[in-house]
């Protein structure tokens, strides 16, 4: 076990440290989610070659790997089309700043893959929670999608310039891709659990804790409300929305 962890860590540290060398010298931030969908991939891949290669394994690598690539071309593609991310201003041209971000990004990976890391190394087997777990990912996954999708072609429509998004998922949570994104990685902890020591159970915790930690407390809603607050915090409608919507997980709104 000790192995595979250590082995992952190097990786993981390893892809970001490059792309970090190259994003720097070109003064770019469009690599940065690249470098983190790859992230996945590769470790899961890395897994799998340790692994029984049993079909429990190449599901849960299948998993990740749709995961990732969903989401890494989503973001990709939005941050090639806007130009560049607003959240590097000002980094991008420090080396130590913006390194710390990549170091973060790089630690943050190999912390969410452990469970499946761990279970896809050890072979898996068969467990309700096996199942229970890909239907846990399966929804995150299209909830996730489905709200990246929506918000992306409501902000893009000039008909919406200068407004917040308060349909289809978005009518029920004000950040239901975050909502999402926890259950996906919720999901596959559940899948690997059964393929675990109680060692593996307990280290493999940290990923979904973690990733719920980051949205909740860090760098997800906090941010996003903040923003928002000072965006629209005079305008009666949107606070209206804001106290009728759900936070994170989607719930029928309040009547107001």
């Amino acid at each position: 076990m000790l192995s595979v962890i250590l082995w992952a860590l190097g990786i993981s540290l390893a892809i970001n440290g490059v792309m970090f060398l190259v994003a720097f010298w070109l003064k770019s931030d469009k690599l940065t989610d690249a470098s983190y969908a790859v992230t996945f991939g590769v470790l899961a891949a890395m897994a799998l070659a340790h692994s029984p290669r049993a079909v429990y394994a190449w599901i849960g690598g299948g998993l990740v790997w749709l995961w990732a690539l969903r989401l890494g071309g989503f973001l990709l593609y939005r941050v090639m089309r806007a130009g560049r991310d607003r959240r590097f201003d000002g980094l991008r041209e420090h080396f130590w700043q913006f390194g710390k971000f990549w170091l973060g990004q790089a630690i943050t990976v190999w912390i969410l893959m452990l469970p499946v890391m761990l279970a896809l190394s050890a072979g898996g087997g068969q467990s309700v929670l096996v199942y229970l777990g890909a239907g846990v990912w399966l929804a995150g996954f299209l909830l996730e999608s489905t709200a990246d999708l929506q918000k992306y072609r409501f902000t893009h429509n000039p008909a919406h310039k200068n407004q917040w998004i308060d349909t289809g998922v978005w009518r029920y949570s004000r950040h239901p891709n975050y909502f999402g994104e926890i259950l996906v990685w919720v999901g596959l902890y559940l899948y690997a659990w059964p393929a675990l020591s109680a060692g593996g159970r307990l280290i493999g915790l940290s990923s979904p804790l973690l990733i719920t930690v980051l949205l909740l407390f860090v760098s997800g809603i906090p941010l996003l409300e903040k923003a928002a607050d000072q965006r629209w915090g005079d305008n009666p409608r949107y606070m209206a929305y804001k106290n009728r919507t759900s936070l994170l997980i989607p719930w029928p709104p309040k009547k107001n």
